[in-house]
């Protein structure tokens, strides 16, 4: 028994030990496969690192990704925020909870022309923050709704989670991206629903009223938010319809995120390099993950880890919704020490074989995977939107984690309404037209 457990044991001291010291993740990653590899297996672990890297580098599939992060890094730096506000905010007013809406719509929009979490939260925040505050909205649900609702960056298309989550386990990024439609629309609709209960039901809760706008006003000041909806439009409509590959879609999307920004004015030289430069440094820290979740993914498999692993999990005769429970707090407590990426890739490896042998659908546990990863980002201590609303409000971490604590219970409900109706992540992909090619 202690011989089968001696690789876990050591993959485990070796990534704690590197992890601890503040080395790069993607770098621990490949430390922890290059020991596994020298420890318990013959392969030439110098040989094998090379071409695991060479093979997870040029990947046709992850091409995508610097592009969307590209399309993200220009809207970013244009007069998005603004814009999305002086649309959104005449329609979002009457609604029960008024502009608080506009925290989840505006993140639920950005979403879909960024890729992450931090591009909606920035974006959406910057506008947002003052303009409610300064309405006497409370603060702590300006803060926790943004911070709930910016984590639909990481499910509505283009996520990079999910191109991440496609190239590791080699599924198609075209039918993971229009598998998180839907669900992603859902968890939109449960935050608002959210909103509407509070700002009824709350006795604190007493905004200042918006002045009455005519139709034509509402329609007018819509225009801002027209370029945006084309352009999402553009990149998912036409994966959805069968025109482009998720690749395609997302050079289709650079090329009208500069046409958005020279439309605004906002696209200069210096706007130009400052976004091929911030793509350039998050592709690359993305790249290097994988690579070290590739050479790793390899290592364990030499050592039959994934495989015993899986023959263990089968023989303790869980059903489906056991093994997904176990899931769901095994990738809570990791959430709580990684970013979402790095939890993907550093345990797919290990999970792939246990959801196939129990016959789940790999599209559906793409997006099921997606909202527990999104819950890491508003769970302390490593949570990733938690320190990016500190660094914007200046609150401190336990202020702002409790005031997004809604938003989290809200995503576990989420994860049970995904395993009661899973056609909300299967119908889609299921009835999209094939690219051609």
């Amino acid at each position: 028994m202690l011989h089968e457990l001696a690789p876990v044991i050591v993959f485990l001291f070796v990534l704690f030990l590197l992890l601890g010291s503040g080395v790069w993740i993607g770098l621990a990653l490949l430390g922890v496969a290059f020991v596994g590899m020298e420890l318990f297996t013959s392969r030439p672990a110098g040989d094998a690192m090379m071409t695991t890297i060479w093979r997870s580098a040029s990947s046709w599939s992850l091409t995508a990704l610097p592009l969307f992060i590209w399309m993200g890094e220009i809207l970013y730096r244009t007069r998005l925020s603004e814009d999305m506000f002086k649309g959104l905010s005449p329609w979002m007013a009457r609604l029960p909870g008024g502009l608080l809406h506009t925290n989840v719509v505006g993140c639920t929009v950005f979403a879909a022309v960024s890729g992450s979490s931090a591009a909606p939260l920035t974006t959406v925040g910057k506008m947002s923050i003052p303009e409610l505050l300064r309405r006497n909205y409370p603060e702590h649900m300006v803060i926790g709704t943004l911070a709930g609702a910016a984590t639909l960056g990481l499910m509505i298309p283009p996520s990079l989670t999910l191109i991440v989550y496609g190239v590791t386990i080699n599924e198609s990024i075209t039918k993971l991206f229009i598998a998180g439609i839907l669900p992603g629309l859902v968890l939109a609709s449960l935050f608002m629903a959210y909103i509407a209960l509070y700002s009824r039901f709350s006795k604190t809760y007493r905004p200042d009223p918006e002045p009455p706008m005519s139709l034509s006003e509402k329609l007018a000041n819509s225009r801002f938010l027209v370029p945006v909806l084309l352009l999402i439009a553009l990149v998912i409509g036409s994966m959805y319809l069968g025109f482009a590959t998720a690749t395609e879609a997302a050079a289709f999307g650079v090329l009208g995120a500069m046409a958005l920004a020279l439309a605004q004015g906002s696209l200069s030289f210096a706007t130009l390099k400052d976004s091929l430069m911030g793509a350039v440094r998050t592709s690359a820290m993305i790249a290097l993950i994988l690579s070290g979740a590739s050479f790793l993914s390899l290592s364990m498999g030499f050592t039959g880890l994934p495989r015993a692993l899986a023959e263990w999990i089968g023989s303790l005769g869980l059903t489906k919704f056991e093994l997904l429970m176990a899931l769901l707090v095994f990738y809570i407590i990791i959430g709580c020490f990684l970013d979402g990426i790095s939890s993907v890739v550093l345990t797919i490896a290990v999970v792939e074989p246990m959801i196939r042998q129990a016959g789940i659908d790999i599209i559906w546990f793409g997006i099921f995977i997606v909202v527990v990863v999104e819950m890491a980002q508003i769970t302390p201590p490593i949570g990733f939107n938690l320190f990016v609303l500190q660094g914007m409000t200046r609150h401190q971490m336990n202020y702002i984690a409790k005031a997004a604590l809604p938003m989290f219970a809200i995503m576990v409900v989420m994860v049970f309404i995904l395993i009661a109706v899973p056609e909300l992540a299967t119908w889609l992909p299921e009835n999209m037209r094939q690219t051609p090619g």
